[in-house]
């Protein structure tokens, strides 16, 4: 496979990039007035209801359509700009890329689905898109395909969450889409990636942590795994759930009630927020006594209610959402097969939402805090040894009651355990042990079953083994993994500061000064809930004309409100410098400082901007060396200002710049430069010390580990990524 030339990569002129934008903008318009239009006549009608049964009925009825509206409008606008996906290159920025992106933004953002995900529903609306799905096929990635014509799924295949198969991918100045095929009974792991023109073969199984990349197929009944993925040893199954009854009337009955239950509570909750926050904010002045900006009653009525909101969901919610996930919890036995659509997996699904809710995992995260949370949601930690930095702020668990970590271990972002096990009709839960003194790098996926002990260190992105011995006193990195030395001699310079008398007179301190970022992070929702609520309560036009007008202006204005808000408190949060790069324990300030620059701002937000000329805006605003013409697809950019991206790269969708890394209590940050034209692949990572010169590309998957180096025009694939050598 040849390496990239630079002459594959077309310079796009300022006139058509900027085009792009505007049609982007005008599409964005569009969509916003028709949804302003429609909640303005909804609620309308809705108000006229008699009495507040008759006003409840009419908001069920209201959020039945809007749920359904907006679940339809994805496969009209689909078959209308684009009918069937074939494989083909867009260029980008073209009028042909500004219809993939309006088909693509749509299908990503649609609330149904993302509710549905793992359901029959949720096949039927991919169905719906042109995806060819067999039956009684399981569907657990939140990321949805988007060229789903040129996606083929068989009968009883079972894909778990967090995997990539797009059925695209940009590189080069273009969108190339082709073809994914899976076939009957086939399983994809958890956290796995599918390029275009792969295939699996019926009851082939790509383990979790594994890639394919274009042209590679699994036969059929072989177990694959790896990065990319090779034929796995003697021993490796994925499937090991039996099957159990599960015919079309359990299928069409769980549909059934889920979309009732929706409509009665998210329809209805998303109706009833917009109306009095948007098209209705006379209402909200009648209740709070506000009349208008030139009064300090306005402000004053708008923080109060956003310290409630915000308050109160963190009080009350970090009370409930562990009483409720315990709860349920007990009514999962671990190791008994249930069958889907039931009781039994309604209950499981719950406790995954619930438990997942990333508002509180965000707020307790890269604290002492985060222990006593899990400890609440059900997790077996006893006996702690306190770090002050545990577990980090993005963690993932499906039954937290079944999850155990042990003592001494360090959890860095990106964990997932995976304690739920599925087959195409049935599933179980099962416990997941991790061992002691074990430091866990970034987006690990540990299944049920995994083969480490105690004393590991286990890199970011490495596959855990689910076969062989017991990997115990080692290191382990890549997919699959290989033994690396446990740890290294400059990683323990700074013991001295972790033990004894030193280590708690150092813990309290950064335990105070965590309690102040929690704070920040705390006050700084509070403003923006408040600045959003000002901006909603804005005075109207006179009573009974129609609002959407206004419904537009606001949601612009609160958009902006947004951009602009959050970059302050980024920019605040570093006293308005640049990041430098560190090297230090995690009980220095300068550590803590940094914990607070990961907490306390939020990029959240930049997800509306996927695809578009705003978001490398946005990006240099943020501190980001960026170059012109950048294309951005969903990378997430951790370090912004320790970061430089040339002209005309590409970032494909899930791909991570990290210029960090801690490993045994060890904090360690440098910058990351990538060259003009570069690609980096679908869900690649990147660590920090990296360079990658001019048009060179990182394959999809990949991962860059600290200090390489890639030459220009070269291709690297892999995890860890190394040169792809060109076949004779």
């Amino acid at each position: 496979m040849a390496a990239p030339d630079a002459s594959a990569t077309p310079v796009v002129g300022t006139l058509r990039y900027a085009l792009c934008a505007v049609l982007q903008l005008l599409a964005f318009l569009v969509y916003v007035c028709l949804a302003s239009v429609a909640l303005d006549v909804g609620t309308s009608w809705m108000a006229r209801g008699q009495g507040w049964l008759g006003v409840y009925e009419r908001a069920v009825g209201l959020g039945a359509v809007a749920l359904i509206g907006a679940s339809l409008l994805p496969i009209a606008v689909k078959w209308a700009l684009v009918g069937r996906w074939k494989p083909r290159r867009i260029r980008l920025w073209s009028l042909a890329y500004v219809r993939f992106w309006c088909v693509r933004t749509l299908v990503a953002a649609n609330p149904l689905a993302r509710l549905t995900v793992g359901t029959p529903l949720y096949t039927l609306y991919l169905r719906a898109l042109g995806a060819r799905i067999g039956p009684r096929a399981l569907v657990f990635t939140r990321w949805a395909p988007i060229c789903t014509d040129l996606l083929t799924v068989g009968a009883d295949t079972v894909i778990r969450q967090e995997s990539f198969l797009n059925g695209y991918r940009a590189c080069d100045g273009a969108i190339e889409t082709g073809p994914v095929t899976i076939g009957a009974g086939a399983f994809v792991g958890e956290h796995s990636t599918l390029d275009i023109g792969v295939r699996l073969g019926d009851g082939a199984q790509l383990g979790h942590a594994s890639s394919l990349h274009e042209g590679q197929s699994v036969p059929a009944g072989e177990r694959w795994y790896g990065s990319p993925a090779r034929p796995a040893p003697e021993g490796y199954e994925y499937l090991t759930v039996p099957p159990a009854r599960c015919g079309r009337l359990r299928r069409v009955c769980h549909s059934v009630v889920m979309l009732l239950v929706l409509t009665a509570t998210v329809g209805v909750a998303e109706v009833v927020v917009a109306a009095l926050l948007e098209s209705r904010p006379a209402l909200v002045h009648t209740v709070t006594g506000a009349v208008g900006p030139d009064s300090w009653r306005y402000y004053a009525d708008g923080l109060e209610i956003a310290a409630g909101m915000v308050l109160g969901l963190a009080l009350l919610g970090s009370v409930l959402v562990p009483v409720l996930s315990r709860l349920l919890s007990r009514l999962l036995a671990a190791g008994t097969v249930h069958p889907l659509y039931g009781v039994r997996f309604a209950l499981q699904r719950t406790v995954a939402r619930l438990a997942n809710i990333r508002f509180y995992i965000f707020l307790f995260g890269d604290s002492s805090a985060i222990t006593h949370y899990l400890k609440a949601l059900g997790y077996r930690l006893a006996p702690v040894e306190q770090t002050g930095t545990n577990f980090g702020t993005m963690l993932r668990h499906e039954v937290p009651a079944l999850s155990r970590v042990g003592t001494g271990t360090m959890v860095s972002d990106g964990l997932s355990v995976a304690n739920t096990e599925f087959s195409s009709t049935s599933f179980r839960t099962a416990p997941v042990a991790i061992g002691r003194h074990n430091y866990l790098g970034n987006n690990i996926v540990y299944p049920a079953g995994g083969r480490t002990g105690d004393n590991c260190l286990l890199a970011t992105k490495v596959m855990i083994p689910v076969s062989g011995p017991v990997r115990e006193n080692t290191g382990l990195l890549g997919s699959p993994p290989i033994e690396i030395p446990r740890s290294v001699e400059r990683d323990h310079r700074f013991d001295h500061l972790g033990t004894g008398p030193e280590l708690r007179h150092r813990l309290a301190a950064k335990n105070r000064h965590n309690a102040v970022t929690i704070a920040l992070f705390l006050a700084v929702r509070c403003l923006y809930v408040c600045g959003l609520l000002l901006i909603a309560m804005l005075p109207l036009a006179g009573d009974g004309a129609l609002y959407w007008p206004e419904t537009v202006g606001t949601a612009l204005l609160e958009l902006a409100f947004t951009v602009g808000f959050f970059v302050l408190v980024e920019r605040a949060v570093v006293g308005f410098y640049a990041l430098r790069p560190r090297f230090c324990s995690v009980y220095e300030r300068s550590f803590w400082r940094h914990e607070r620059y990961w907490k306390v701002p939020s990029i959240v937000y930049l997800l509306l901007f996927n695809g578009t000329p705003v978001k490398p805006l946005v990006w240099r605003m943020l501190g980001v060396r960026m170059g012109h013409r950048v294309f951005d697809d969903g990378c997430r950019i951790l370090e912004r200002t320790l970061t430089r991206i040339g002209d005309d790269c590409v970032l494909n969708a899930g791909s991570v710049l990290q210029a960090h890394s801690l490993e045994e209590g060890v904090f360690k940050s440098d910058h990351i430069a990538i060259g003009d034209g570069c690609t980096i692949g679908t869900s690649a990572f990147v660590h920090y010390g990296v360079v990658v010169e001019d048009h060179a590309r990182l394959d999809a998957d990949a991962f860059l580990m600290k200090g390489e180096h890639i030459p220009a025009h070269a291709r690297w694939r892999g995890n860890p990524a190394a040169a792809l050598v060109r076949p004779p």
